[in-house]
């Protein structure tokens, strides 16, 4: 029952107007880039047809030849990139907006020029090669540069978007938790009081004395169950805790509500003191959950183990069961709320699970082996405290 996934269309919409956005983007800046190398390739065209010209006229011609015209023509071409190489030898000479002082790179560069097609303009006895300017090689960058930006752009929104969604659910979660311990303390006041009248009034009947001892065991959890509820949300209490002790507990009270061909092999409650931070009231709520899975995944027999071990600064509890497993593609959707493989339930249990091991604990839970028709194992991994 996927009650708490509300789909949304939001990161389809921004991903598709970030593609438009980027396919629109690349053809307007490849059109610029285009059309400017057509520009700067006629400016050099032209430049270079009239320097030809100055040069092929000779002294005895009416008109003398102008080097000042000369320089000015190439002082026009002065921001695209140029070399100078002698026509006799085709040593470089020298160059301008190159960004090198090497010879070397700089006549490996020519001769790459030369390879793609590159015509010379000649000068006396120097040929002049031209390359593209800065500003048409930024340009046919600036599509990709573009993408990115924008690619940075969808990622982001898609991160705050989700931060966003994730924020709006944590405040229901809070809201539903402490809005649901207030609408119990009604009801469990109520029932103390109902149990303390019964005892009162059949004071001397041993089967109702009996049943309302349990009657009041139970309100009692219930109303532990509204504490839990009402500290969503809040930072709680963490105290340093025999974790052997604490997990003991746990299957104290969990054995006497299982069936009774479930068995539990769990360590000694003085098997060791290895002592972690815990909120008491919280990690029970954990390892409840883990336990009351167990057992409804095993039709009421099998085993249900608990192991405690050590690993550096960090202490292990593995519960383990014998019932139908999980398969592999829902592993990893476990722990999200909403998903559930049972006929009834809101698959909330291993979502708050893992908040309050993730969030209230600096911990960590996986299911680290899960095998169909063999069994489940649920890790859970804590900081250790000094005894």
């Amino acid at each position: 029952m996927d009650i708490l996934k509300t789909p949304s269309r939001w990161p389809l919409y921004l991903g598709i107007a970030g593609l438009a956005i980027v396919l629109i983007s690349v053809w307007y800046t490849n059109q610029l880039a285009t059309q400017l190398a057509e520009i700067e390739e006629r400016q050099i065209m032209l430049s270079g047809q009239a320097l030809e010209r100055i040069n092929s006229l000779g002294i005895d011609e009416s008109i003398s030849r102008d080097v000042t015209l000369e320089n000015e023509l190439l002082a026009v071409l002065r921001t695209v990139p140029s070399v100078l190489v002698s026509a006799g030898s085709g040593k470089v000479d020298s160059w301008e907006q190159i960004g090198t002082r090497d010879t070397n790179e700089v006549q490996r560069l020519v001769e790459r020029w030369i390879d793609q097609g590159t015509v010379p303009v000649r000068m006396d006895q120097q040929l002049v090669y031209f390359g593209e300017s800065r500003l048409l090689r930024q340009l046919r960058y600036f599509p990709l540069v573009l993408f990115f930006l924008i690619a940075a752009f969808i990622i982001l929104g898609y991160i705050g978007l989700n931060q966003t969604r994730k924020s709006e659910q944590n405040r229901v979660w809070v809201g539903m938790a402490k809005e649901t311990a207030h609408q119990l303390g009604t009801p469990i006041s109520a029932i103390l009081g109902w149990v303390e009248h019964l005892k009162l009034m059949y004071a001397d009947d041993a089967d109702i004395m009996e049943v309302s001892d349990e009657l009041r065991h139970d309100v009692e959890r219930l109303s532990m169950v509204a504490n839990r509820f009402s500290k969503i949300g809040a930072t709680p209490q963490l105290t340093a805790t025999n974790i052997f002790r604490e997990l003991n507990r746990c299957r104290e009270y969990m054995e006497k509500r299982a069936p009774r061909k479930v068995m539990f092999d769990f360590p000694a409650p003085d098997a060791g003191d290895l002592r972690v931070a815990i909120n008491p009231l919280l990690f029970d709520w954990v390892i409840e959950n883990l336990l009351r899975n167990a057992l409804d995944s095993m039709d009421g027999k099998g085993q249900i183990s608990g192991h405690i071990s050590e690993h550096g600064n960090r202490v292990y509890i593995d519960i383990t069961d014998t019932g139908k497993g999980i398969e592999a593609k829902n592993v990893r959707k476990v722990f999200n709320p909403g998903f559930t493989t049972k006929k009834r339930g809101w698959g909330l249990g291993l979502s708050l699970v893992k908040r309050i091991i993730v969030e209230y604990h600096k911990g960590k839970i996986q299911v680290s082996r899960s095998q169909p028709g063999v069994g489940t194992t649920f890790t859970i991994s804590l900081p250790k405290v000094s005894s």
